[in-house]
């Protein structure tokens, strides 16, 4: 028996949370083509020792970010240093196509809190040309993507505050089909964001009717998290309830404290839902604080019409002024000032325009301007142009725990990546090791087959990865071997670009990417189309 890669000794955690097993595994081809005792006289050019250590599939990062930073990173090392073999992009209703040459420019500011520093040289229009720009990428990863609903809404009728006409609506859904037919695994919606706040539940439910054909998935980042996330939850059953397709409830939380708790209800509609026959899922990332940008400090409408037409209004010393009081008080939105704790609760991670503030509580940057809080916000909204991000300290640890131990959650890392050097929230660098170092083997709120199976196989299947996720003759080589005693995250909010410990080789497609904690610097991802 001949292989390029044997691998022996290692315990396998297969990724469909089966009981751990002795194995050894052949490689050949970029496939893993032998599971059992690989014969002594068996030969490979090259061979690991994984004696004592875990060995699982490839760890699927079902819901980043990295849409915008791949095209100055297609490496992604923060990625396949803690084991991630494939990322799922275009999440919470933002993708970076399709886009009209008259929305370029709108659709760029948009985004660019997204964006880490990319510059984007917009050269595609489609989803599909989309597709075949990441097509031309040396991809460290796997990478597999959604169309958001906010970009298809803003490529039809930009910001307005609105609804659709009838004209109107049929482009959106020919936009839909298109991306779908080009290979897009769903349609995400991020419905606390321009322009996707703007759309009602009518709206939604005639666009998902396009992912019926290819029962692609629709994945929702909710109205609410926090006071109406009962009701959110329910408007994201009754859509895939009315079309007949599979829904997911992205990042699922209970912001703000006066809504801890309320998980176990809306886990009470998931299990009821499912009961009926409704095929809705959730995912979930391991901490108990949040990250998106400063704007969700503010309600939607003085969003209206995009950036530009915001910093009109925050020019307007009334406005400020009628904005501030809404921000101290009204919780008809899921205004993270309050659900956030107030200033003390809000950290700046990546501003590149006011680096002087990263790092800072917006307490402390208020002190730093002069200024009340959320006047120093305010400016550095503007003075930004959209593209920060902040951490928000909205959640509850006991929350955390009992959404991961459901049986319809899965992990992902919901990762905002800032620019080289920059900060970003430490689900970034840390998310699947802090999994199986706290909730594995610190804390035992889950077993390490469960804890694998939400990482590789339940994701694998929802996206419908036919041979991704599982250690299995056949499939493709996206190997983990980590060391379960060692393994943990290290970064922290002050200190976020730390890689993790503990995950000692990775493989890609059969090409081995990290060895013994270090990145080889070759590449093997490829961009996966829905069939």
């Amino acid at each position: 028996m001949n292989f390029d890669v044997i691998i022996r000794n290692a315990i396998v955690v297969d990724g469909t949370n089966s009981p751990w097993f002795k194995a050894d595994v052949g490689i050949s081809n970029g496939r893993i083509d032998f599971v059992g005792k690989v014969p002594l006289d068996a030969t490979g050019k090259e061979e690991v020792d994984a004696e004592g250590k875990v060995l699982c599939p490839g760890f699927i990062d079902g819901h980043t970010h990295a849409d915008f930073v791949l095209l100055q990173d297609p490496l992604m090392l923060s990625k396949l240093k803690q084991g991630v073999t494939t990322q799922i992009i275009g999440q919470c209703g933002i993708s970076p196509a399709p886009v009209t040459d008259d929305k370029v420019e709108m659709l760029d500011q948009y985004v660019g809190f997204f964006k880490g520093g990319t510059t984007l040289d917009w050269t595609w229009r489609s989803f599909g040309g989309w597709l075949d720009k990441l097509e031309t990428l040396s991809l460290g990863t796997n990478i597999g993507a959604c169309v958001g609903q906010g970009t298809v809404r803003l490529a039809v009728m930009g910001f307005e505050n609105r609804q659709p006409t009838q004209d109107e609506m049929e482009k959106m859904r020919a936009y839909v089909e298109e991306a779908i037919d080009s290979g897009a695994f769903g349609l995400t919606s991020g419905l606390i964001y321009p322009p996707g706040v703007y759309s009602s539940h009518e709206e939604l439910c005639a666009l998902t009717t396009a992912l019926k054909k290819k029962n692609a998935l629709y994945l929702s980042h909710m109205r609410s998290e926090s006071g109406a996330v009962v009701e959110s939850v329910m408007e994201t059953i009754d859509i895939g309830h009315k079309n007949d397709i599979p829904v997911q409830i992205s990042h699922h939380k209970a912001a703000g404290k006066m809504y801890w708790g309320l998980v176990q209800t809306t886990l009470q509609k998931v299990d009821e839902a499912r009961a009926n026959g409704v095929d809705v899922t959730l995912d979930l990332y391991p901490y108990d604080y949040s990250s998106t940008t400063l704007r969700a400090i503010l309600p939607a409408w003085i969003q209206e019409g995009g950036l530009q037409k915001l910093n009109e209004r925050l020019a307007d010393p009334s406005v400020r002024k009628q904005v501030m009081g809404e921000i101290k008080t009204d919780v008809s939105w899921d205004n993270y000032y309050l659900l956030g704790g107030g200033s003390e609760g809000i950290t700046l991670l990546y501003t590149p325009k006011t680096p002087e503030c990263e790092g800072k509580t917006l307490s402390e940057v208020g002190k730093l301007m002069g200024k009340s809080p959320i006047e120093a916000a305010f400016d550095i909204i503007v003075a930004n142009g959209g593209s920060d991000t902040v951490c928000y300290n909205a959640m509850s640890e006991d929350d955390v725990q009992y959404v991961m131990k459901h049986p319809a959650a899965m992990f992902v890392s919901d990762s905002i990546f800032g620019a080289s050097g920059g900060k970003s929230h430490p689900r970034t660098f840390g998310t699947n090791p802090r999994v199986l170092c706290k909730y594995v083997r610190e804390e035992k709120v889950l077993t390490i087959e469960q804890a694998v199976w939400k990482m590789t196989g339940f994701p694998a299947a929802r996206y419908g990865l036919q041979t991704k996720g599982i250690i299995r003759e056949g499939m493709d080589a996206d190997i983990v071997i980590f060391d379960p005693e060692t393994v943990r995250d290290k970064a922290t909010i002050e200190n976020p670009q730390q890689d993790p410990e503990g995950i000692e080789y990775v493989f890609v497609n059969g090409v081995k990417t990290v060895e013994k904690g270090v990145c080889t610097g070759k590449t093997a991802g490829r961009v996966l189309r829905k069939k």
